[in-house]
Formats: C-alpha cells, structure tokens, sequence
C-alpha cells in the first residue's frame, strides 16, 4: 500500500444514503466493509466525520439561531454519527477508538494527538468526532488539523462524485475533471475542495489531498494503494 496512515474526511451527507435525513444502515455497512478492507492491508485509519445528516451549524444561524450554540449542536452531530460508525466497524470484527473534540465522557475519550496515534499503532480504527472543539470551524478544518496532528501521509476525502472538476459535473455536463492539482492552482481557481482554513493548513504542512468517489465499491483500496482514482491536491 502506498499509503501507510491515512486520515478519511466523510461528510454526514454521506451516512443518509437514500434518505432525506439520519442515517441509512445499509450505507453504513458499506462503508464498513471499505474501510476493513484497508486494515486488513495494515493501513492504519482515522476517520473525521461530519453531522450535516443531523444537525448543520450555519442553517441554525441563517434562521436566526446563535452561531456559537449552533456549532455545538454541529458537534454533537458528529458525536452522534461516529457512535453509529464505530458500531458499523466493530460489528465487522475490528478494534474500534472513539475520541473527541469536546468533552463527553462516557461516550467518547478526549481527543489528543499523541493518543490518537498510539491507538492507530495498536490496530485501532479511531474515529475522530466533535469537530475542532470550537465553533467557527468546520469538520473539514477539523480533518485538517487531525491529519497534522496524526502524522498522517494523506487526507482521503470521500465524496459522492469522482474528483474535482472545473465545474459541478451534476449539473453541468462539459465539466472536465482534473486529475492533480497544485495547492495555488485550486486557489488561483477558487475551486471549492475544502475551506480556505483546511485548505491552508494542509498546504502550510504539505498534507495532500485526494478527492474520490467513496461510493464506489472498491475505491478506498485502489486510492490507498496509490491507484490514480479521484483527484490528487498537493504541493
């Protein structure tokens, strides 16, 4: 495998399948047998997942609800959706770690990099749950700064198309994919990979990024295995 620690950004968008909202199950275990499929190749995997399914911070406030508490209704979303992944994970017979950005004991240990890294050496899936822990910040800053903080070799952000493309590919046809990407070029062409605040982190830790289609069975193992699935952002 090309890629020895890896740090998987999903969206909560992800987890709804075919639903409106919440969680699909079947999706659930789909991803689950995804990600065994790269630990048992010894690819060790941290996983941030956002709560956009549950709860999303900016749509509380544009109705008028307070940003702060908004953002920590966010996180507690993500909380939400990691307890149901970790369920998923362990169900298929692996070792599971739950952490988190904010304080919520019992249900997930307290995040910390040098934590989180000695449970990866050990074999552990560990899920990364409640954000940065601040409001103003979104899951994909979070995955950002976990990857950093992990020693991570890659983010791998799992989305539902197959790269980044010059322009939405559902809704405009001539859309041409883009196979790499510099970190300035995908800002001298404001392409919408992640926010400015992750974008920066990663480029200012030389983090690259591949954005592929994590619906597609089998593509988590090929894109680890250093296979030219998705879109490679780097430096």
């Amino acid at each position: 495998m090309k890629y020895k620690r890896i740090l998987l950004k999903l969206s909560g968008e992800a987890l709804m399948g075919s639903r409106q909202y919440g969680i699909e199950p079947q999706r659930l275990d789909e991803y689950a047998g995804e990600i065994k499929s790269i630990v048992n190749k010894r690819v060790e995997v941290a996983i941030v997942i956002g709560g956009g399914n549950i709860f999303r911070g900016l749509s509380g406030a544009s109705e008028g609800m307070d940003r702060v508490q908004g953002d920590y209704m966010g996180m507690l979303a993500t909380v939400i959706n990691g307890m149901a992944l970790q369920s998923a994970l362990e169900k298929t017979g692996l070792k599971t770690k739950l952490l988190s950005g904010i304080a919520i004991d019992p249900v997930a240990e307290s995040m910390s990099g040098r934590k989180a890294s000695e449970y990866l050496a050990n074999g552990n899936v560990v899920i990364i749950s409640g954000g940065t822990g601040n409001p103003f910040f979104t899951t994909d800053t979070a995955s950002a700064l976990r990857a950093v903080e992990i020693h991570a070799d890659v983010i791998l952000k799992g989305t539902r198309v197959d790269g980044v493309y010059t322009a939405d590919p559902e809704k405009d046809k001539n859309a041409k994919k883009y196979i790499t990407l510099t970190f300035d070029e995908a800002y001298s062409k404001n392409l919408k990979i992640m926010d400015m605040t992750a974008f920066t982190l990663c480029r200012e830790n030389n983090l690259p990024i591949i954005v592929f289609n994590m619906n597609t069975k089998g593509n988590l193992e090929k894109v680890v295995a250093g296979e030219e699935i998705g879109t490679l952002v780097r430096g």
